[in-house]
């Protein structure tokens, strides 16, 4: 080979190539990758109807601004009277794919980029998503001496480009006409048309309607002015319950100048989870992106729908999210310090309305406190808490008890509850998202409380102790006890305590939970998992039966002088105590309950003696023999007795 031949050859391969587009799979792509509804079609042609009217008002500043739709019999077409498009703009923009009008500063469109929602080129080509043919008739504002240019493509990739007479568009602006494609029919009809304008342009600074049905509604139900602020109130409700469906429990003022967000946050009702997706509306320059943005606020403020308008977010390539970056990062650190402002103001000035937002909405807030002294501090006094006292606020039942004692575990709370309130042991129910924590940073708050969680020894040693003399006379009883419970992990103690109602109470804490599920996992596991498991063995004290000395039924049962009875009834107690603790049972547990509720009707219903025998048959007589019948009664006079 020649090196004049390789020089061609590489000639050839560095000769640059035009991508082809196959444009029935770009709509494909269009339709079932980046838009998530054939919806959005109408948004983008809003978006290009408003760019063109801002783009021509950048010039003339007294330039009509108006925007008509009309739809009906799978049509519909699209007139503004905005900058309007010269044959080197269509070209240009209409028939390169990809290629904007807010691209090139050379373009002709360029000078009002800042204002400007989309991109026209790849706007327009979104109505194939709906539209077998498009076709847009513009007149350009800049050049009034060209006539009106013509393009018209179909969704098999094929466009035609063609001037017009000026009767085709005497005025500067531009149409565009959609011709549904088969099965889309109903996205161009003017009710569905009407609604989904409604939807995406209600905030539009341009007069839009269609037919003659008003779209826009200006100013903002947030900007109106109203007579007073109950007025304002109802209003906004309104406008939430058309949005959102809900009437709000309360509104929050959104306005952020230095930002670019004007809106309103919305307090839901009800309680919800929150893990539960918020639903936000997000508004760009007055177009609707999304409403569906659920990064606009805190984790925390999960207990407000928000509807803003913004000219500083950015949005996704599909315009319909916003794009994360650090001026969505701003916005939302900025949004939330208005919500904490909101809250504040309702501690220090309506503590009625405070109280019943908290009803409703409390674990927001305590997500809130989490992270924020301040608010931890400012909530302190309105945070309701399950308590041995009620549900009450931290502040007030510090008051109440030097020592506030907390469980980690709603079961827990609920196993010594009602014996830690009749010793008088202050409890708070930790078990529920967020008040462990937050128990726990009570002495920052409020400093010099002490802060304790609540274990096994600590409500046996605030139990009365029973007289040595008594304990030792049910020393049989216990001994039996403590043998049956032994297999369990279970000891047995006696003790006197209130309520006296109470006849037993199972006591234990996690170590002790932790050391029998492990030992459960150890037997059921092979030999080399349960060397594994054995070498994790703890030495976690083992759970107790708390049995009351002064319940009837204890002393009762201790008196009873058949042993297997006091066995089966001490099982019986241990059942009816972890049941009472709703503790959930092991197959251990179960069987033992089983067991001892059947030796108790056992013993509660012995087997009845075996019937008497029958009398015997008489003897049979020697065969032949005939039957002597029946004996008559005997006379005693004729016995002669």
């Amino acid at each position: 080979m020649t090196s004049e031949t390789s020089a061609t050859d590489s000639a050839a391969a560095r000769e640059p190539h035009t991508f082809q587009v196959d444009l029935r799979g770009l709509v494909d792509l269009l339709s079932h990758h980046l838009y998530s509804s054939p919806r959005v079609y109408l948004r983008e042609l809003l978006q290009n109807a408003v760019d063109a009217i801002t783009a021509r008002r950048a010039d003339e500043p007294d330039a009509p601004a108006l925007a008509r739709l009309y739809a009906g019999d799978g049509r519909l077409r699209v007139e503004d009277s905005g900058i309007g498009l010269t044959e080197a703009d269509v070209h240009s923009l209409l028939a390169t794919i990809g290629r904007s009008s807010k691209r090139d500063g050379a373009d002709s469109l360029a000078s009002a980029r800042a204002g400007f929602l989309g991109q026209f080129g790849i706007g327009l080509l979104a109505c194939f998503v709906v539209a077998a043919e498009i076709r847009v008739v513009s007149r350009s504002a800049r050049t009034p001496g060209e006539p009106p240019v013509e393009w018209c493509a179909r969704d098999d990739g094929s466009y035609t480009v063609r001037t017009l007479p000026d009767s085709a568009r005497p005025e500067p602006g531009t149409t565009v006409y959609l011709t549904a494609r088969q099965g889309s029919a109903e996205w161009l009809e003017e009710e569905r048309v009407l609604a989904l304008a409604r939807d995406f342009g209600s905030l539009l600074p341009y007069d839009v309607r269609v037919g003659e049905a008003a779209v826009t509604a200006l100013p903002a139900p947030w900007d109106r002015a109203y007579p007073s602020p109950a007025a304002r109130r109802v209003a906004l409700a309104r406008h939430c319950h058309e949005q959102f469906g809900f009437p709000p429990l309360d509104t929050i003022d959104l306005a952020l100048p230095l930002a670019g967000i004007r809106g309103v946050a919305h307090v839901l009702p009800s309680a919800v989870s929150p893990a539960q997706r918020a639903g936000h509306r997000v508004h760009l320059k007055g177009m609707l992106l999304t409403d569906r943005a659920e990064e606009l606020l805190p984790e925390w403020a999960f207990f407000v729908r928000c509807v803003i308008d913004t000219d500083t977010l950015r949005p996704t390539a599909s315009r319909e999210a916003l794009y994360a970056d650090e001026t969505l990062a701003a916005v939302r650190d900025a949004l939330g310090d208005r919500i904490r402002e909101w809250l504040t103001g309702l501690a220090a000035g309506d503590p009625e309305r405070l109280a019943q937002f908290l009803s409703v909405h409390h674990l927001g807030v305590k997500s809130l406190a989490r992270h924020d002294e301040a608010m931890w501090r400012t909530m302190l006094p309105w945070l309701p808490f399950e308590t041995t006292d009620g549900r009450l606020s931290l502040e007030e039942f510090a008051r109440r008890h030097p020592v506030v004692h907390f469980t980690r575990t709603v079961e827990e709370f609920r196993q010594v509850a009602p014996i830690a309130s009749a010793q008088g042991i202050g409890v708070v129910n930790g078990g529920y998202t967020y008040d462990t924590e937050l128990v726990e940073r009570l002495p920052a708050a409020r400093p010099g409380t002490v802060v304790a969680e609540l274990d096994a020894d600590t409500v046996t040693a605030h139990l009365d102790a029973v007289d040595p003399a008594e304990e030792l006379a049910l020393g049989p009883f216990l001994a039996a006890a403590r043998a049956r419970l032994d297999p369990l992990g279970c000891d047995v103690v006696l003790r006197a305590f209130h309520p006296v109602t109470t006849p037993a109470l199972h006591l234990d804490d996690r170590s002790v939970r932790h050391e029998q599920a492990r030992a459960e996992a150890e037997a059921r596991a092979d030999d080399l998992w349960a060397g594994i498991l054995g070498s994790l063995r703890g030495s976690a004290p083992r759970a107790r039966l708390v049995l009351n000395q002064l319940n009837p039924l204890i002393r009762r049962i201790g008196s009873l002088d058949t042993p297997e009875l006091a066995a089966t009834a001490t099982e019986a107690l241990y059942g009816q105590a972890l049941l009472m603790a709703q503790r959930p049972l092991r197959p251990a547990d179960s069987a033992l309950l089983n067991r001892a509720f059947m030796g108790l009707l056992e013993w509660a219903a012995p087997p009845a003696a075996p019937p008497a025998a029958p009398p015997a048959p008489p003897l049979s007589a020697p065969p032949g023999a005939t039957s002597p019948g029946p004996t008559p009664p005997v006379n005693p006079q004729e016995d002669g007795r």
